[in-house]
């Protein structure tokens, strides 16, 4: 039995502002989100040098999808909704993405530089 060829794709460290919170002084207005992804994809058998980007992924669609795919999405009550928002657009962007994980950082209660947060893999189903 042969395994899958797969690519990761990351993109890390966006800063994001988000309509997100639960309490009424951060329902008003968006919090910086740290959010970092990584796309697990089909990969092809050979990258050739010559190879095109249809082969893989553009970077800058991973991007979109944590950065202007939210920003018309309006108020999510639990970060967990803004990281599946995320992995269900990547999915439906391109058919090659088999797994989507979303880390993501509530950069406004950290006090001391710590990281708080939360990490959603979704798998396709």
């Amino acid at each position: 039995m042969t395994g899958v060829d797969t690519l990761e794709l990351e993109v890390h460290d966006l800063e994001v502002p988000v309509l997100t919170g639960i309490y009424s002084e951060e329902t008003h207005l968006p919090q910086p989100l740290r959010i970092s992804l990584t796309v697990l994809l089909d990969a092809p058998p050979h990258f050739a040098p010559d190879t095109p980007l249809s082969a893989s992924k553009n970077y800058l669609d991973l991007k979109h999808a944590a950065t202007d795919a939210l920003s018309g999405a309006g108020h999510f009550t639990l970060i967990e909704a803004v990281a599946d928002h995320i992995a269900e657009t990547l999915f439906l962007q391109d058919r090659r993405v088999r797994r989507v994980k979303v880390a993501i950082v509530k950069l406004a209660i950290a006090e001391a530089g710590e990281s708080i947060g939360i990490t959603l893999v979704r798998h396709r189903r």
